[in-house]
């Protein structure tokens, strides 16, 4: 028995952990994964921090500066690591939660090895990127192709000389069909269902992550125009080329999807020159063809599903007031969202995640320290 147990032992719960044992509470981090940062580990091999180092560490331990402006996923892993070793954190690995109930004034967690462990504490901070999800597409059962989920595609080898469809146009979906257009696929198209936000990663060496922590404040409509016309300034007019503007406010699609913008890594230059030929979003499958919303069908090789994630809490908990619709917690970041149970990093903002996760980990060590 323990305490303080903490579910995922990605950057949000290796930093709630820290400040937990530095106001002096131990704790045990379960983590599903061979090792800390599970969800960094398997994400493709050219994937690099979109926010700069100095503001993407976690409290007491900054990344070390030798990783660079733009970090590495593998240099992340590494700097993961030893964040788990700085501190001391007891970090249970290959520990696979299925089932989470409320009991008396603990918390009972049940194991996939049938065990079961029981905390008067719980924090849970799986993430928001925790459960690949494909959508349920007519037809995609009959479909001859291949597809990968972008949680599972590591780099463009296994699809060198294909014709290639990445549906989703998110940050993972345009480096992906960057990084296949790059790696000697026959042809990439990517399938848009609603137009991106793209913002530059830096324009004369200012990150786009700092106009998201200065502008942030702003009232949604002005930010909304002035995130547009930064767009216009920065970033050209692609519509010629099957890419429009986006028709709804930066901050609006913040609000109510917890989106975040494209930063361009290479779409842009790759759209404009034909290497990624942008098409309708995709409507369903035949045996031998992809429908596209617009009426037309390509026959790709392979897809590349860029279709995001969900949380996995509703499939844990019994309660299901405790999320919204998308399954995020209702409450989290701070407040207890139950006696002796805690959500955080589940706050989508732009001023990165990991920087979020720093501010959130502060913020329920505080509040756990305080009730015990």
């Amino acid at each position: 028995m323990a305490n303080v147990m903490v579910l995922g032992a990605g950057a949000a719960g290796l930093a709630v952990a820290a400040q937990l044992k530095l106001r002096g509470v131990d704790s045990v981090v379960l983590e599903r994964g061979p090792g800390v940062g599970t969800s960094w580990r398997g994400r493709y091999d050219r994937l690099r921090l979109h926010t700069i180092r100095g503001l993407s560490g976690l409290p007491g331990f900054g990344i070390p500066r030798e990783y660079g402006r733009w970090v590495r996923r593998d240099d992340l892993v590494r700097y993961l690591e030893a964040y788990a070793e700085r501190f001391d954190l007891d970090v249970r690995t290959g520990t696979t939660v299925t089932r989470v109930k409320p009991g008396g004034d603990r918390w009972a967690v049940q194991l996939s090895d049938g065990g079961e462990l029981t905390a008067r504490t719980l924090i849970v901070a799986t993430g928001y990127l925790h459960t690949p999800v494909v959508p349920p597409w007519p037809g995609l059962d009959t479909w001859t192709g291949s597809l990968t989920h972008s949680a599972t595609y590591r780099n463009a080898e296994p699809f060198r000389g294909k014709h290639m469809l990445v549906a989703g146009v998110g940050n993972s979906g345009a480096e992906i069909a960057t990084d296949l257009a790059e790696g000697g696929a026959a042809s990439v198209r990517i399938a848009i269902r609603t137009p991106p936000h793209i913002v530059r990663r830096s324009m004369a060496g200012w990150p786009a992550q700092m106009n998201g922590l200065l502008l942030g404040g702003l009232p949604e409509p002005v930010f909304n125009k002035l995130a547009a016309t930064m767009a216009r300034l920065e970033v050209p007019d692609l519509s010629l080329y099957g890419l429009s503007r986006s028709p709804i406010g930066l901050k609006t699609r913040l609000r109510t999807s917890r989106y975040v913008p494209l930063q361009d890594v290479g779409i842009v230059r790759d759209v404009q020159a034909g290497r990624v030929r942008p098409v309708a979003a995709v409507q369903s499958f035949t045996e031998s063809s992809v429908q596209l919303a617009d009426g037309t069908s390509v026959q790709p090789d392979a897809i590349v599903a860029a279709t995001g994630y969900a949380t996995g809490l509703r499939e844990l908990f019994d309660d299901p007031a405790l999320f919204d619709d998308t399954g995020v917690p209702r409450v989290h970041g701070g407040a207890s969202a139950r006696p002796g149970l805690y959500f955080l990093g589940y706050d989508v903002t732009l001023g990165g995640m990991l920087r979020q996760a720093a501010i959130e980990s502060r913020r329920v060590a505080r509040s756990v320290r305080n009730a015990l």
